[in-house]
């Protein structure tokens, strides 16, 4: 896991999320994990560890779930100084 500040968070929706690994593998600062947990449909989904997200967007990209992952990019201070909002989402 990334010892670097958050500059993005992972949303997850467990009911949509198959377990399938694709984001997990794909996450290039590692910290997505498949739960403990179980869904609906008796399957583990990913979930975020809380911390350590880079905002990249490669989770979403390698989803083949739609809707399971939403990716937040968080704005930098200098930019919300300028008029920007705290969050902008980058992907849907």
């Amino acid at each position: 896991m990334s010892s670097k500040p958050a500059r993005g968070s992972v949303t997850i929706d467990i009911e949509e999320c198959k377990g399938c690994g694709l984001c997990i593998e794909a996450c290039p600062p590692q910290v997505l994990r498949l739960s403990n947990e179980l869904n609906r449909y008796g399957l583990h989904p990913a979930e975020y560890l809380g911390e350590g997200c880079t905002g990249c967007g490669i989770c979403f990209f390698a989803c083949p779930e739609p809707g399971a992952l939403t990716v937040l990019r968080l704005v930098a201070a200098k930019e919300k100084e300028s008029g920007a909002e705290s969050r902008v989402e980058q992907t849907a």
